[in-house]
């Protein structure tokens, strides 16, 4: 399932940088998170690596968008057509 930012966020921007899908963007007031190109950094990391680096611990997964491993590992390829899959 994809990540959300919730309203704990500090809008440092500390998560931006590290989502390797380019997720995440400056809203009005916080982050956000494009669940269509979230894939929890399955493909890149073994942890979601905005959770990992948010001082407040902002990003949760989103239970309105629940996904498979199997589910994910599509989006990634789908995002990342011909690059391999760290597993």
């Amino acid at each position: 399932m994809a990540f959300k930012i919730t309203d704990e966020c500090i809008a440092c921007g500390s998560c931006e940088s590290e989502c390797p899908n380019g997720a995440i963007s400056e809203g009005e007031e916080i982050y956000v998170i494009d669940a269509d190109k979230c894939t929890e950094c399955v493909g890149f990391f073994s942890t979601q690596q905005c959770f990992d680096v948010c001082p407040v611990e902002a990003p949760v997964r989103d239970d309105d968008n629940a996904e498979t491993q199997d589910d994910l590992l599509a989006k990634f390829r789908k995002l990342h057509p011909g690059k391999q899959p760290k597993l």
